[in-house]
C-alpha cells in the first residue's frame, strides 16, 4: 500500500428532508481513508447508514436525501466539488459500485454485453469491435465460462452467482481506483459466496484498487478485510484493524455483533442478541445513539453523544466508558 489514500471522506453528513420536518441522518459526520490494495469493511445491522455512504460516496444519493456537509476526494479530487456532468465521466471509470442485487441492477432488456460494451465505450471511447472483445476477457476473467455464448443472453437467463459475476465485471471494465461493494454476496449459497470474495480479493491485487466492503457478515469481515469500521445510528462506532477490533473489542454494540455469531466450539443453549431495533434516522436518542440498547448504559450516555476516542494505536471508539477516568467494563 502506498502512502497516499485513494478515498478520504471527512465529516460526511447525509440528511434527508421529510415531511412534518423530521430530519433522518443517514449518515452523521463519518470520517474514514482508503489505501490502494486495501480492504475496508464497513459493517453493521441494516438501517446503520452503510449503503448511504457507499452511495454518498458515488454522489447517488437522490431527494429528499441530500449530502449537507463535508468532503469526499478521490485521488485528489473533491468529489463534491464537482458538476453532475463531471461526475459522471468519474462514476464507472475511476469508481465504480457493485449494487445489492445484481437481477435489479442489470437492466432485464439488453444482453449481458451490451451493458458490459455501454460502459466501455462511454468512458474509454473505444470501438464496438474493441469493446465486445474486451468484454468477453472481463468476462473470462471473473470466472465466466462460455464467455462468447453469455455475452449474447439476458439477465434472467442466468444464476444470481452469474449475475454478481457479471455486475463485477462491468465494475471493474475501467480499472477504477476504488470499488464499493455493497453485501456482494447477498442472496448467494455459501460456496459461490466464497468464489465472489476470492475474485474480489484476486482483481484488488491485479488492479490495486482499494475496496470498500459493506456488510453485515463478520465471518466475511474476519477472512478479508485489512481494518473494519462498525456503524450504528449512521455514525462510526468503532474502528481499528480487523483482527485488534475483533479480539480486543471495545464498543458494546461490536461486542454485541459478535456474540450473535455461532462458534463451533462452544456449546451453547442460546445465540447472544442485541435487545431492541436500530431506531429510525429521524428519531435517534439524544445522547448516545446505542444508548437504548446498551447493557453499559450510564445516565451521561442519554445526555449526550460522546465522540470518537482513540483507546489504543490505530483503535478508535466512541463510547463513554473508555473517557479518562472512566471504568470501562
Amino acid at each position: 500500500m502506498t502512502n497516499q489514500p485513494v478515498l478520504e471522506v471527512e465529516k460526511l453528513k447525509t440528511y434527508f428532508y421529510l415531511e412534518d420536518e423530521k430530519v433522518a441522518k443517514a449518515v452523521d459526520d463519518v470520517s474514514f481513508s482508503i489505501y490502494p490494495g486495501e480492504t475496508v469493511a464497513l459493517v453493521g445491522e441494516s438501517g446503520s447508514g452503510k449503503s448511504m455512504t457507499g452511495l454518498s460516496i458515488m454522489r447517488l444519493v437522490r431527494e429528499p436525501g441530500k449530502i449537507v456537509d463535508g468532503t469526499i476526494t478521490l485521488n485528489q479530487t473533491d468529489l463534491l466539488a464537482l458538476h453532475n456532468r463531471e461526475i459522471t465521466s468519474i462514476r464507472g471509470n475511476d469508481i465504480a459500485m457493485i449494487f445489492q442485487e445484481p437481477m435489479t441492477a442489470l437492466n432485464p432488456v439488453f444482453t449481458i454485453g451490451n451493458q458490459i460494451t455501454e460502459v466501455l465505450r462511454k468512458h474509454k471511447n473505444m470501438s464496438k469491435q474493441a469493446a465486445h472483445k474486451k468484454a468477453i476477457e472481463l468476462l473470462n476473467m471473473v470466472g465466466i465460462p462460455r464467455a462468447k455464448e453469455i455475452i449474447h443472453e439476458y439477465p434472467h437467463q442466468l444464476s444470481g452467482g452469474m449475475r454478481q459475476r457479471v455486475m463485477i465485471a462491468i465494475a471493474i471494465s475501467c480499472e477504477p481506483k476504488l470499488l464499493i461493494a455493497d453485501e456482494p454476496t447477498t442472496a448467494l449459497d455459501v460456496t459461490i459466496q466464497a468464489q465472489i470474495l476470492e475474485l474480489l480479493e484476486e482483481l484488488k491485487g491485479k488492479l490495486g484498487m482499494g475496496l470498500l466492503l459493506i456488510t453485515h457478515d463478520l465471518g466475511v469481515v474476519y477472512e478479508y478485510a485489512n481494518r473494519v469500521m462498525v456503524m450504528y445510528g449512521g455514525q462510526i462506532v468503532e474502528h481499528s484493524h480487523t483482527k485488534q477490533l475483533l479480539q480486543l473489542t471495545k464498543h458494546p454494540y461490536t461486542e454485541g455483533l459478535l456474540k450473535s455469531i455461532p462458534n463451533m466450539e462452544v456449546e451453547v443453549d442460546r445465540l447472544g442478541t442485541i435487545k431492541g431495533i436500530v431506531p429510525p434516522a429521524y428519531q435517534f436518542p439524544k445522547g448516545c445513539r446505542f444508548s437504548d440498547r446498551c447493557p453499559y448504559v450510564m445516565e451521561k450516555c442519554r445526555e449526550s453523544n460522546p465522540d470518537l476516542l482513540e483507546v489504543a494505536s490505530n483503535h478508535e471508539v466512541r463510547c463513554y466508558l473508555y473517557e479518562e477516568g472512566a471504568h470501562g467494563k
